[in-house]
């Protein structure tokens, strides 16, 4: 299997065919009455395929569409129709159909390489203490089995994809493209969270209306009341508000960059529609994210984030009368009635994070040096595992108890080393390059410090854009500053635009 990257004299023969056939398996369908609902979508795009395939099968479109699923298309609230003994989502059947091409194009394309991405050791010895931590506590593993081998797998998934995207996207185009599909993906995600902020009305709980072949999950459509508002909080695509904010933080950067690099009206809307989504959440982690955010451009561009201090109060302005109370609904949850600290501490175990540090450090940490099993912390009952743990809104916590101080390290150092080569890279090229790097440091930083108030990898949303981030930075350093001066500033122009590289100071 290898993936079509196109030829000189493609033959029209066999997609004629295909879609000759598709339409008359339409029509056969319209005339049998069978279910058109669901057979028009597939032949629809079978059709597609058959005539554009050469660009859709691209790396770059593929990693695109992944992009595009994981964030329109909820994760464990829709299903794909099989019979089979777990829930076959769209996003598993796209990324193992993505990773299968990859690894076949490696051993038969001389075109696709293996690239390391600088991670390597970190990400070894994390997957080490792992192998460790479920070798030691098998009786532990044992009991709950099913989440450790479901965890397992999905991390294995995220590290695919920093080798997928590291290997395949050799180009400045390449990566822009995947850079503007999460940006104004992300800033579309917005809109409708602001809608279901002031309506209530969540759109992506009515997706199958849309797309037929979809399986709605009522028992995964999330709804949780926003304190003593009476209203809802913004789930949105998401599978918790948290989550959802932490995506748009994430995003916000990328949005930036494209503001700054194209100066157009477009890419400055979608930085404000991104930030307004994460403060529409009410999220104080979003928050967090969005200030770790800006300490991370002031270290690395302090002079262009001085001049971008002046449309801070328009921006907030704007945010005011297009989400009315997001604002006052952040300041409440920073400043609650009797102090953070309080409410933190006078909870009850699982729903405070200080309140709950001190039980689940004596009653968990058992094994300081590889903990007592990655992915056995159950924290709510399930039909495969019954609960062994409170929730800890602390993923930093989740990764101590779970794999140790060896653990805790290694993925520590993964995102130091990450942040230290990129920033480094940044500070020093002030090409477009050093602007998406720099970018693109910011979002993983503010990954890491969100990762203290909220149980990040239990929300595989927001933890794929956190690897597809990690991949983007290995393409973009393996890349030369001088190929961003001739990316095309509109895809549909024939020609590039070639800018000069901005000279260093």
């Amino acid at each position: 299997m290898k993936v079509v990257t196109g030829a000189d004299q493609p033959n029209p023969f066999i997609p004629i065919t295909i879609v000759v056939g598709a339409i008359g398996l339409l029509g056969f369908s319209v005339l049998t009455n069978s279910r058109v609902t669901v057979t028009a979508p597939a032949f629809a795009a079978i059709v597609l395929i058959a005539v554009a395939y050469r660009t859709i099968l691209s790396w770059r479109w593929l990693l695109g569409f992944i992009c595009l699923v994981i964030l329109f298309i909820p994760i464990k609230r829709y299903s794909l129709p099989a019979s089979l003994p777990f829930s076959l989502e769209p996003y598993r059947v796209l990324v193992a159909f993505v990773g299968v091409a990859w690894l076949t194009s490696l051993l038969i394309d001389p075109r696709v390489r293996f690239r390391r991405t600088g991670l390597d050791g970190p990400l070894m010895c994390f997957l080490f203490v792992v192998l460790i931590g479920v070798v030691s506590n098998h009786a532990r593993v044992a009991t709950v089995s099913c989440e450790v081998y479901k965890k397992l797998a999905f991390f294995a998934s995220f590290i695919i994809v920093i080798y997928l995207i590291a290997s395949v996207l050799r180009h400045a185009r390449d990566i822009e493209l995947i850079v503007s599909v999460l940006t104004v993906g992300g800033a579309i995600l917005a809109i409708f969270a602001v809608i279901e902020r002031r309506t209530n009305y969540n759109v992506f709980n009515h997706l199958q209306t849309v797309i037929p072949f979809l399986r709605l999950n009522p028992a995964n459509i999330p709804s949780v009341p926003f304190g003593q508002t009476g209203r809802l909080r913004v789930f949105a695509s998401a599978q918790h508000s948290i989550a959802l904010g932490a995506a748009f933080a994430m995003l916000f950067p990328l949005a930036l960059y494209r503001a700054r690099e194209r100066a157009r009206l477009l890419w400055w809307i979608s930085a404000l529609l991104l930030g307004m989504g994460a403060l529409s959440t009410g999220s104080r982690t979003a928050v967090v994210m969005l200030v770790v955010e800006c300490i991370v451009f002031i270290w690395l561009r302090f002079k262009e984030m001085r001049r971008l201090w002046p449309l801070l109060i328009p921006a907030l302005l704007f945010v005011h009368f297009a989400a009315p109370g997001a604002l006052g609904s952040v300041r409440s949850s920073f400043f609650p009635k009797g102090g953070i600290v309080q409410e933190q501490t006078k909870a009850s175990v699982g729903s405070g994070r200080l309140a709950t540090l001190g039980p689940a450090l004596r009653t968990e940490f058992h094994d300081p040096l590889v903990g007592e099993g990655f992915g056995t912390r159950v924290t709510k009952d399930t039909a495969i595992a019954r609960k062994n743990g409170p929730i800890l809104d602390d993923e930093w916590l989740g990764i101590l108890l779970e794999t140790g101080v060896l653990g805790a390290l290694s993925l520590a150092w993964m995102f130091l080393r990450f942040i230290r080569r990129c920033g480094r890279e940044a500070k020093v090229d002030h090409s477009p390059r050093g602007w998406l790097l720099a970018s693109i440091t910011a979002s993983v930083a503010a990954f890491a410090v969100g990762m203290t108030f909220y149980d990040a990898f239990s929300f595989i949303q927001v933890t794929f854009l956190l690897f597809i981030l990690l991949g983007l930075g290995t393409a973009t350093r393996s890349c030369s500053a001088a190929e961003w001066v001739a990316v095309p500033e509109r895809a549909s122009a024939g020609r590039a635009t070639v800018r000069p590289a901005p000279a260093s100071p």
